[in-house]
């Protein structure tokens, strides 16, 4: 159990680091769930059934398509593509006709131990959030968002595919622990190439990246259970109240205290999650005045009360299986 007003923060610290908070909060995790090897001229298709899906080219050329985007996206080696909310998608390249292609799931095997110089070599996984990172993250990002190769190699995103890959196909020891790691440097990779472009959508990740409101940020993740105000925190960043709650709404898409609220119920769900502090105490460590009052903010934000949340995370903990990688969608 973590004590003292910083129970739920990584750090004490005058500056935080933010999206080390948001991974760990929002239960970040990502999967390398398929690849496709291939020459000449072809195709792959495929359903689309996770929120947060990535497509790799690791080698050659290839063209992406999807719903909701009218303009296909044409991605050279070392481009990673972010797809959000997508149903299908359809990966091609060369002229027609095509050879359709199926995704490959086993990496210990042909097409991946025999990929030679020439081959296009596209791999394909998923970010699974829980509840609270699908909110946050989703909206941060368009439908389609593409980190070109050079962005991707400052972030170090083409070593720890091909680490994944490595592991993935290798069959050692330990080999599914390596995965699960590698995955969550990878999205981190991916959030940290992506938080600074100009076209990141409102939201978390835009509020976490932005210099000029850190010091509130800091402010409210350092002491979440203060009652702040709007005169406090705008004098944090120097700014009047209504310039300061007006840049937090169209960073954040949504206002300062609206923001608190949810960073609350953040921290809530991973207390739930991690301890077995009774709901009354939490209700206190987070500032609300009574258990009652905590669990009415908590099942308007999240749909389910405290105690609910916890007894259904602990369920699928029990039934969950742990499984390394899983078929999919290249």
């Amino acid at each position: 159990m973590r004590d003292g007003p910083h129970f739920l923060s990584e750090s004490t610290e005058s500056t935080i680091d933010h999206l080390t908070e948001l991974c760990d909060l929002v239960e970040v995790d990502s999967l390398l769930t398929g690849g496709v090897v291939a020459r000449g001229a072809w195709r792959s298709r495929g359903r689309i059934s996770d929120p947060i899906k990535f497509f790799a080219l690791l080698d050659g050329a290839a063209t992406l398509r999807t719903d909701g985007v009218e303009a296909p996206v044409a991605l050279a080696p070392g481009d990673v593509a972010i797809l959000v909310g997508r149903s299908w998608v359809e990966l091609e390249t060369g002229e027609e006709p095509r050879t359709e292609v199926g995704p490959e799931s086993d990496f210990a095997s042909p097409p991946f131990t025999t990929r030679a110089p020439g081959d296009d070599v596209l791999l394909g996984g998923c970010v699974r959030l829980n509840e609270a990172g699908r909110t946050l993250l989703t909206g941060s990002f368009p439908p389609v968002a593409v980190v070109r190769a050079h962005d991707a190699d400052a972030y170090g995103l083409r070593e720890t595919l091909l680490r994944l890959l490595d592991e993935a196909g290798g069959a050692r020891p330990g080999a599914a622990f390596a995965i699960r790691q590698h995955a969550r440097l990878l999205l981190l990779g991916l959030l940290r190439a992506y938080a600074g472009r100009p076209d990141l959508s409102a939201g978390l990740l835009r509020l976490l990246t932005d210099d000029r409101l850190r010091p509130a940020l800091d402010r409210m993740h350092a002491e979440p259970a203060r009652a702040w105000r709007l005169d406090e925190l705008s004098r944090a960043v120097a700014m009047s109240r209504t310039s300061f709650a007006e840049r937090f709404r169209d960073v954040a898409g949504m206002p300062p205290l609206a923001y608190l609220t949810q960073w609350r119920m953040l921290l809530a769900r991973r207390a739930l999650r991690e301890d077995d502090a009774r709901v009354g105490e939490l209700a206190q460590r987070l500032g609300y005045g009574s258990e009652s009052a905590f669990s009415t903010a908590f099942k308007r934000v999240v749909g389910e009360s405290p105690l609910r949340y916890r007894a259904r995370l602990r369920e699928r903990a029990a039934d969950a299986a742990p499984t390394a990688l899983a078929p999919a969608t290249p």
